[in-house]
């Protein structure tokens, strides 16, 4: 049962698990570490960029039309600067009232005298995607930068309207955020349906290696590789460049960056976008490791937190050690122990919490 052979596979495993939970994680903890933003919507755009790569596949393979995708983004393009626009003379409360209640007698008047659903056609338009059976690695690459491009544009957005306006009122980015998660995930769910979609892997990387007779899975050490880059590339960026040094003095001391000339705001923008686009680059590569389906983003999340719980909030290095924990922990307890799965993961959580409560390397 415990043979040095399954131990080794399931060890190879866990880190291929811990690289995907370290994308997830580390724009959450880079995220919290400058913003102090609890952002429970992380796993939704990790969920979002999964199904955006799906439709980039079929769009290229030309399964579907791009057009409907471009009347939605114009559609709601227009309903933003009409919002702005209106804003400039009453307030942006207001303006969103009259917006909506706009909307609901044209919806009405549509349906009444058209037979036009507005809401489908121009808002939430539905896409017949297919599951891709055919994925080179030049696709992947595309999709990755298609989708990086696109969620950190809504990370953009979501941080300059909807959070900036909240300050540092808890509560509220949480109760902001989870709605976003909620609105996200059923968006997702409307637009591309219910149905559980796998793709089969890039030729180049479905293949396996062997090692004194142990097979090991080639995508599972693309995906370490993957992290592994995304860490150092990280870390040079925080550590040793000037936009780094800007956002750690973010992170000390708000007040004196904004006395130096900082423009924290833009700051707090592009770490928020970043975050995202580490979400976005887990959601690409895991949805030939997990698939995409209703409900994914709402299974990884608490795994996501037990990270960043355990390594410490705001530490990249910590989100590093506690993805590997993390991965291990649940691999190998899925394996020995699937009923105290778990168990096995929290409770090592609360021990750590009850000795350190920042983490392993949060600063207290």
């Amino acid at each position: 049962m415990f043979s040095a052979e399954k131990m080794i596979i399931l060890t190879y495993s866990s880190f291929a698990y811990a690289a995907l939970l370290f994308l997830l994680a580390s724009g959450l903890s880079l995220i919290f570490g400058v913003m102090r933003i609890v952002n429970l919507a992380h796993a939704a755009f990790f969920l979002l960029s999964g199904y955006i790569a799906l439709e980039f596949y079929n769009i290229i393979y030309g399964t579907v039309s791009l057009i409907p995708r471009l009347v939605q983004i114009v559609s709601w393009a227009v309903v933003y600067f009409l919002w702005k626009f209106m804003s400039q003379t009453i307030s942006k409360g207001k303006s969103a009232l009259i917006l909506i209640l706009i909307y609901i007698a044209a919806e009405i008047i549509s349906l009444t005298l058209w037979g036009f659903p507005i809401y489908e056609k121009l808002f939430f338009v539905k896409i017949p995607v297919k599951a891709v059976d055919k994925l080179n690695i030049w696709m992947l690459i595309g999709a990755l930068i298609f989708t990086i491009t696109v969620i950190s544009l809504a990370g953009f957005f979501v941080e300059r309207v909807f959070l900036r306006t909240l300050g540092q009122d808890t509560i509220a980015q949480v109760l902001v955020t989870i709605g976003f998660a909620f609105i996200l995930q059923d968006g997702s769910l409307y637009m591309w349906g219910g149905d559980n979609y796998f793709f089969n892997l890039p030729t180049m990387l479905s293949g396996s290696f062997t090692i004194q007779g142990l097979t090991f899975e080639t995508f599972r050490l693309f995906l370490f590789i993957v992290a592994l880059v995304v860490a150092l590339a990280l870390y040079f960026c925080i550590e040793r460049t000037r936009l780094g040094a800007i956002m750690r003095a973010t992170v000390d001391d708000p007040e004196m960056a904004r006395g130096i000339g900082i423009n924290t705001n833009i700051v707090s923008m592009s770490i928020f976008a970043i975050g995202t686009s580490l979400a976005a680059i887990g959601g690409v590569v895991g949805a030939s490791f997990l698939g995409v389906y209703p409900g994914l983003d709402f299974e990884i999340l608490p795994y996501a937190f037990a990270v960043v719980i355990i390594g410490g909030m705001g530490s990249l290095g910590g989100a590093l050690v506690g993805s590997i924990l993390v991965g291990l922990i649940e691999n190998f307890a899925t394996a020995f122990f699937p009923e105290l799965n778990y168990f096995a993961l929290f409770a090592p959580m609360a021990i750590i919490l009850a000795v350190k409560p920042t983490g392993l390397f949060g600063k207290g």
